[in-house]
């Protein structure tokens, strides 16, 4: 534990900066793909692209991708930009689907009740269709957590300054417990965002939390403004 003790200050500094450079490809990736998990329930066609679309964009190697978006946007090859941008890409890649996925889960039938009882468009979408997917898209947004924490590690390759400048730096020393903590660092980085998702999927969808007996609550009453007599009865996620 000699090399950690003497580097604590190092490990703290790595440790922030992986936090930063995940956080937002995190939240964008969520930000993005609810608009094309809107357009990939519109039919068959579109869904086909968006789904296509995320996997051949999943499949691109990270530093073909690093040397490439500097010609696309103006920033220079080791600006910690490219990372963010490719982390969103790929983070993109993987939650359209299950925006999808979690939009095409709402029952049909509480969509259709909340149009009769006078919804528009946008204020079924967003009162209605989004809070029932949540549960799906809080599953997606955890996968993407998980998977922005790991290539993060990718962007030192471009000299970016975080915790995969442990599994370098380690292992062309030969120093073993530099490349451990940067793996154990990173888990527990993977597990507190993990935890920190969940528990705001827990305040932000009230009808999700487990009932007294243990059970999820599998319905909810959306009440509609100015009909306080109507309520459309709804099953989160469609079950």
């Amino acid at each position: 534990m000699r090399w950690t003790r003497d580097n604590l200050d190092q490990i703290q500094e790595l440790t922030l900066n992986h936090v930063q450079l995940a956080i937002l490809p995190i939240v964008l990736s969520f930000v993005l793909a609810i608009p094309l998990g809107w357009l990939a329930n519109r039919n068959r066609v579109l869904r086909s692209i968006v789904v296509t679309g995320g996997s051949l964009l999943y499949t691109i190697p990270s530093l073909p991708l690093f040397v490439i978006l500097p010609t696309i946007i103006p920033t220079r090859v080791l600006d910690d930009t490219n990372l963010v941008v490719a982390l969103t890409i790929y983070g993109v890649a993987i939650m359209a689907r299950s925006a999808a996925d979690a939009l095409a889960s709402v029952d049909r039938s509480t969509i259709d009740a909340s149009t009769a009882v006078g919804y528009s468009t946008a204020a079924r979408f967003f009162r209605v269709e989004l809070p029932l997917a949540g549960p799906v898209l809080l599953a997606g947004i955890r996968v993407v957590s998980v998977s922005t924490i790991a290539l993060v590690s990718v962007g030192v390759i471009i000299g970016s300054e975080n915790l995969g400048y442990f599994f370098q730096n380690g292992k062309q020393r030969g120093i073993l417990e530099e490349v451990v903590v940067g793996i154990v660092i990173s888990l527990l980085l993977a597990l507190v965002f993990d935890v920190i998702i969940v528990a705001l999927g827990r305040v932000l969808m009230p009808w999700n939390r487990p009932g007294k007996g243990g059970t999820p609550r599998s319905r909810k009453r959306v009440a509609v403004p100015g009909a306080e007599s109507q309520l459309v009865t709804a099953s989160p996620g469609g079950a």
